[in-house]
């Protein structure tokens, strides 16, 4: 973040406008909604803050802009149109370390007015620092429509009955899984629909009734796709802000990790070749005792939890021990970085199949290390492969496929960190691919593709993301 959101309670605080035209009035508005003291200073006016004045409801000081006004001040806007004074306003309120906005000028501000959705007390704002102000009103407009003004009765709703709530259920923790299932339930509809006296009535009922204090744990086993946080299912976006504890591995994006909710307890189990912070069956173990302590464990995995995520063992452990658990699909790797990366997996022109395997290296005492796959399977006609993990071993994987009888010339493609901002993708024949990829310098993860579909890529190239 450029800049820290803060939200700053300003009532009947002096906070001071220099400028009288419409663009100050705006700003005075927003100023009075949240019941500061308003004073413009200006030479004049126009009819709006004059009528404003008037009626007592700023106060107005006739002036030309000095640095001796702002003493005392909350916060100062700028809001003329004179460049000049706009920049002493600026310089005058940091020296006077006051916070300072200046209209249209982000490098002059020490804050940024956002965009607003007033549903208070719940307030939503929508800042792009400045640097796209229309792009932020659009936002706004569209989250107008997608939340109801009712939210606000809803709020005020919740706040009549907290001090209920925390005296029926003791912790933190309980008090938020009552909250989120009530959020969730039919109190708010009653609300939205105008039945406020039904909804108290249903509030009450449930917070005698609720068993919440009990010790309810739960696993969520969360795909969390290729990279980009856009190719997230709603299912997951909303247990990924409901858990306690978010156990995660390696290839979960920092971007996807970014979403997860904000005081949930993170654990990294992530795993690397010849680097697993912990090793699978603790992992497994982790998940029953987490839960069977009463917490929602969020279970994130890069792609898809049961393609080449190990999903399947962890969820044999979770009903051996009895803790509910729920299973979440995410993109795959193979499905999500083809796409990004402009390569289909079937063509009816170029390959009717597809097949996903594994390039780890299996360890051998005394020998060198090899990759073991079934070959004959790889090479087959008219079929896309698509290999997870393979990197380390590409020089090996290409040369066997070459050598169990796919052509040294047969198009191939190594994507790393696909469907990211930086995706990169070397293309070659299986001859020359290895050496290319050495010559990029590419680093997990990435994903190797081989076949007729490579050929496509030079069409359907689609996402090209500026590396710098």
């Amino acid at each position: 973040m450029e800049s820290l959101p803060i939200f700053m309670r300003i009532k009947a605080a002096r906070c001071v406008v220099i400028g009288g035209g419409d663009v100050a009035t705006r700003k005075v508005a927003m100023l009075l909604k949240a019941n500061a003291a308003v004073e413009v200073i200006s030479p004049d006016l126009c009819d709006a803050l004059q009528a404003l004045a008037l009626a007592g409801t700023i106060l107005y000081t006739q002036a030309s802009f000095e640095p001796s006004q702002l003493p005392g001040a909350t916060i100062v806007i700028a809001a003329t149109d004179d460049e000049e004074v706009n920049t002493a306003v600026s310089d005058a309120a940091k020296a006077q370390n006051i916070p300072v906005n200046v209209v249209d000028s982000p490098a002059l501000c020490t804050f940024t007015m956002p965009s607003i959705v007033d549903r208070s007390p719940v307030v939503i704002a929508i800042s792009s620092n400045g640097a796209a102000p229309v792009l932020a009103r659009l936002m706004r407009a569209k989250l107008e429509t997608m939340i109801p003004a009712s939210y606000g009765r809803l709020a005020y709703l919740a706040r009549d009955f907290r001090d209920a709530v925390k005296a029926k259920f003791a912790d933190t923790q309980s008090r938020r899984i009552f909250w989120e299932k009530t959020f969730q339930g039919p109190i708010p509809e009653l609300m939205f629909s105008g039945q406020e006296s039904a909804a108290k009535l249903a509030l009450a009922n449930a917070i005698e009734s609720d068993d919440s204090d009990a010790q309810h744990g739960e696993v969520y086993l969360v795909g969390g796709g290729p990279g980009d946080p856009d190719l997230l299912t709603f299912r997951a976006l909303r247990l990924m802000q409901q858990c306690d504890v978010c156990v995660y591995d390696k290839l979960v994006s920092k971007e996807v990790m970014e979403l997860v909710r904000r005081d949930a307890e993170l654990i990294n189990v992530g795993k690397a070749r010849d680097q697993h912070t912990l090793p699978q069956e603790e992992i497994n173990q982790l998940l029953v005792k987490l839960a069977k302590e009463g917490k929602r464990v969020l279970r994130l995995k890069g792609g898809d939890p049961f393609i080449f995520g190990r999903g399947g063992e962890e969820i044999e452990t979770l009903m051996e021990n009895g803790v509910p658990f729920q299973v979440v699909p995410g993109i795959s790797a193979a499905n999500g970085v083809s796409c990004y990366a402009g390569i289909p997996l079937t063509h009816r022109d170029y390959a009717q199949s597809c097949i996903f395997t594994t390039g780890h290296f299996k360890a051998k005492e005394g020998q060198p290390n090899v990759v073991e796959l079934d070959w004959p399977a790889l090479v087959r006609p008219n079929q896309t492969v698509v290999i997870y993990m393979g990197l380390v071993g590409l020089e090996q994987i290409c040369a066997q496929l070459i050598s169990h009888g796919l052509e040294a010339g047969m198009p191939a493609a190594v994507v790393q960190q696909g469907t990211t901002p930086k995706q990169r993708v070397v293309v070659a024949d299986l001859s020359t691919l290895a050496s290319k990829v050495v010559e990029a310098e590419l680093k997990p993860p990435c994903l190797i593709i081989v076949g007729h579909v490579v050929k496509l890529r030079e069409k359907l190239a689609w996402f090209e993301p500026s590396l710098n």
